[in-house]
């Protein structure tokens, strides 16, 4: 039996690899301190070690576990700029911790949560590729990008197979509707309670929204791939307007409900799409959920919750 340790396990993305792991039958680990993960989400078939992965060197000695997949990190952009130094202890001092626990360990892959949007900043062209420039204008997307290149150091240097996953703007059941959650999450809570909506800017700025089933698909279709290394982007290449996101979630929920509009967020970007095609041809990964099924899903996910 083939053993995975999943960093964020508690979390949204986190939580549902390790369900697909479960379901692959692997013995699946999960490293998660809680902070913003709920161990409600965890599979009861995983096992649970509620600890900070900056402490999680001597359990990855323990375990030898043949994958890691790393998704645990601090994710809000904001909180990012406002202490960049913390941002950075825990998104790029852990995760070499990690990596270095991996190396001596003997782990054969390596999985890193990376961000598309936030390591090539403003596109140059769109949907942007693997080959697009890299612009980061975060401390978030600093680190991410940090991240990246000591996993190429990993890589050549101490033989450990590394693939960094670089996300679109992800949504689904299980996400978090409070603190650094993403619109979608936001939208569904509020609509759902009957509260109103406030949107950042003119509401024309785009993002990829891409379905949790899709960054799934596209991790258990890379774990076993070990001859594929680097960075893939995970999206559906379709730009979506935070004004034609609100009209959509609106028309599911059946409210009539216009959102009001606030200040722009300051250095938000107004673009943000990604070509994900390299992935989907190498490993035949099946073409992304559309918006409106994935939202469908989501939004019956935030009924029952």
């Amino acid at each position: 039996m083939k053993t995975v340790v999943v960093t964020g396990g508690a979390g949204f993305i986190g939580s549902h690899l390790v369900d697909a792991y479960i379901q692959r039958g692997w013995r699946v680990v999960v490293i998660d301190n809680l902070s913003t993960g709920d161990v409600r989400n965890v599979h009861q078939r995983a096992e649970l070690h509620a600890i900070d992965v900056r402490n999680a060197d001597s359990l990855i000695a323990q375990i030898k576990p043949d994958v890691v997949s790393h998704h645990a990190a601090q994710v809000d952009l904001r909180k990012s700029v406002a202490d960049p130094a913390e941002d950075a202890e825990i998104n790029i001092i852990a995760s070499i911790r990690l990596l270095e626990a991996c190396a001596n360990a003997g782990v054969k892959r390596f999985l890193f949560a990376s961000s598309g949007g936030a390591i090539y900043g403003e596109p140059i062209f769109a949907p942007q590729s693997e080959e697009h420039e890299t612009r980061p204008m975060s401390p978030y997307g600093c680190a991410k990008f940090a991240v990246e290149q000591y996993m190429n150091y990993y890589r050549e240097v101490r033989g450990l197979s590394t693939v960094a996953m670089r996300y679109a703007n992800i949504y689904g059941p299980r996400q978090n509707a409070k603190g650094e959650a993403g619109v979608i999450a936001i939208f569904a809570d509020r609509l759902l309670r009957g509260e109103p909506v406030t949107i950042n800017g003119n509401g024309e700025q785009t993002r990829d929204f891409t379905y949790v089933g899709d960054v799934v698909a596209a991790n258990m279709a890379i774990t076993d791939r070990d001859e594929l290394t680097g960075p893939f982007n995970v999206g559906t290449g379709v730009e979506t307007t935070v004004n034609e996101l609100y009209e959509t979630m609106a028309r599911i929920i059946a409210t009539a409900e216009k959102p009001a509009y606030g200040p722009a967020k300051t250095g938000e970007q107004m673009r943000s799409v990604l070509d994900a095609s390299k992935l989907r041809r190498l490993c035949s990964v099946g073409q992304p959920e559309s918006l409106r099924e994935g939202l469908q899903s989501t939004v019956m996910a935030f009924r029952k919750r």
